[in-house]
């Protein structure tokens, strides 16, 4: 999947990837897609609950070898 930017968060556990995903997404335009590593399993429940609240599209998560990809797509308004 194309992303217009990449968030490192590997060796990162709860809650930081979703914190600093919510901070590298202010950096980006509506309609961008963000791009966020990470090899915390708690991702593939943190992160769609956190789009659902804020509004912004989990696009997938895709998982290999213990690490996680996760898409989304800031949100239109706000965030």
């Amino acid at each position: 999947m194309k992303a217009d930017a990449t968030l490192d968060c590997i060796g990162l556990y709860c809650p930081m990837p979703i914190y600093n995903t919510a901070k590298k997404l202010k950096e980006l335009k509506p309609g961008q897609v963000l791009e966020v590593l990470a090899d915390d399993e708690g991702i593939k429940e943190d992160m769609p609950a956190w789009c659902r609240t804020t509004g912004n599209k989990l696009l997938g998560i895709e998982e290999e070898n213990g690490e996680y990809k996760a898409y989304v797509r800031k949100a239109k308004k706000g965030v």
